[in-house]
């Protein structure tokens, strides 16, 4: 597999496939190394993480350049993306050792203790739109609980997260995590091999393949799927705040995050000035490479992925939509770049409003009332995130009434420490991150005795 640069088109390197029919032997060699995983507790497997986020801090710079030059995202979000996942092999551990601890519960008549143990050998399948943070969420839980992980990075990032991958695998025991790569091919067969857990971070459609090969055999399943991720900006918005947040959150990775904000809106009588200085702050974005200084838009990933967006927006303008923002004629440049695109006159007819974009652009609609905003935003499949700016209490109303896993108020989706990241409806089975979510990748079992008539401890 050929990585190239999707800003220049230049060779970032080559690696080779995994045979498909050397998939079988390296679950093997996984689940080999279970036992002596296993044996070392949450303490002491958490011990060999940390270490591994050392050794990640000291390779942070040249790993973020890394991803910055194979995805194509501004060089300080690959940074940030580098420092969320050394934070999260640091103090962070603790939470999750907590979270896998044993329970004590004693009616004076009967002692159970629930253990949280490793289901086995655990598959990860990754995105390219966060090559490190992504296999970090997954396999980081994995581990803790005590699986062995055999992973599949991206075909189009694979050596940011082969690189990553490399680092942890220093700190560990060997097979207990190891690296396969390949495309759709070597995936289905990594879902098919002898693994008891899987964990998918990616389209909703292939989240649903995975969940149907995993039936006959009742493997357990963790997927996060995409997301056509709702703002609702009320009457009695803070204006400027809500379109900052409108621009900043729908055009960042060039728009390619699960809970990019992909619809928006807004109230009628605050829907003029809204979409003015939406605008505003969409020119004022600089596109460029990822290694230049100051960019804030890169490249889409992959021409496959710039072709997918480009026809939405062509269907959704053929449709009526117009651009408030940006020009028709980039739909037709060469290269991966898309300049940041903002429609109105858009409606739930059009594929725009309806299916996931995952590119620089945003659809502009207005409302009359609070509840025709919330018919608007709940008329999807996805549920991953979404978001409401107006007065707080005003905005926490409406957001308790949105079928979304994750709603933030005034900001992002975001949670404080140890929330979970969880998606609703069509967008997530199962999820991760946090105290829930780590317990998402251990098997739950109970031990009952007679009562020593103490109590619980």
């Amino acid at each position: 597999m050929r990585s190239v640069n999707p800003a220049t088109g230049e060779a970032v390197g080559a690696i080779d496939s995994t045979p498909v029919g050397e998939i079988p032997a390296v679950v093997a060699r996984a689940r080999a190394a279970l036992p002596g995983w296993r044996a070392l507790g949450p303490e002491g497997r958490a011990e060999r993480l940390r270490a591994a986020g050392r050794a990640l801090a000291d390779r942070a710079d040249a790993l973020a350049t890394l991803v910055c030059r194979e995805m194509g995202k501004p060089r300080r979000e690959a940074a940030g993306e580098i420092r969320a996942c050394v934070a999260g092999l640091g103090e962070e551990l603790d939470q999750v050792v907590a979270a896998l601890a044993p329970e004590v519960l004693d009616d004076g008549r009967t002692r159970t203790t629930v253990f949280r143990d490793p289901y086995g050998v655990c598959a990860v399948i990754a995105p390219w739109n966060f090559p490190v943070m992504m296999p970090h969420e997954m396999v980081v839980p994995a581990l803790m609980a005590g699986n062995t992980v055999v992973l599949k990075p991206s075909e189009l990032t694979p050596i940011a997260g082969g690189a990553w991958a490399e680092i942890l695998m220093e700190a560990l025991p060997p097979d207990v995590l190891q690296v396969i790569h390949g495309d759709e091919e070597q995936g289905r067969a990594l879902v098919q091999a002898d693994v008891d857990l899987i964990a998918f971070t990616g389209s909703r459609d292939a989240g649903a393949a995975i969940l149907t090969a995993a039936g006959p055999t009742l493997k357990r399943v963790v997927l996060e799927l995409g997301g056509k991720d709702p703002m609702v900006v009320l009457e009695d918005a803070d204006v400027d705040a809500a379109a900052r947040f409108a621009v900043r959150n729908a055009f960042r990775n060039a728009g390619q995050v699960c809970v990019s904000t992909e619809r928006i809106y807004v109230a009628e009588p605050i829907a003029p000035a809204f979409e003015a200085r939406v605008a505003e702050l969409a020119a004022a974005l600089k596109i460029g490479a990822g290694e230049e200084e100051d960019t804030d838009v890169g490249p889409m990933v992959h021409p496959r992925q710039k072709a997918h967006v480009v026809a939405q927006v062509k269907a959704a303008l053929d449709a009526g939509a117009r651009l408030l923002h940006g020009d028709a004629a980039d739909l037709d440049s060469e290269g991966n770049f898309l300049r940041p695109l903002v429609l109105v006159d858009v409606d739930h007819d059009m594929a725009l409003m309806r299916d996931e974009t995952f590119g620089p652009v945003v659809g502009l609609m207005r409302f009359r009332s609070d509840d025709e905003a919330v018919a608007l935003a709940n008329d999807t499949p996805f549920g991953l995130g979404a978001t409401v700016f107006g007065a707080e209490a005003h905005a926490v109303d409406v957001a308790r009434r949105l079928d979304a896993g994750m709603v933030g108020v005034n900001r992002s989706v975001g949670g404080a420490p140890g929330a979970p990241w969880v998606g609703a409806k069509q967008s997530g089975y199962g999820f991760h991150s946090g105290v829930h979510g780590h317990r998402q990748f251990a098997q739950v079992r109970t031990v009952s005795s007679p009562s020593t008539g103490r109590g619980a401890a």
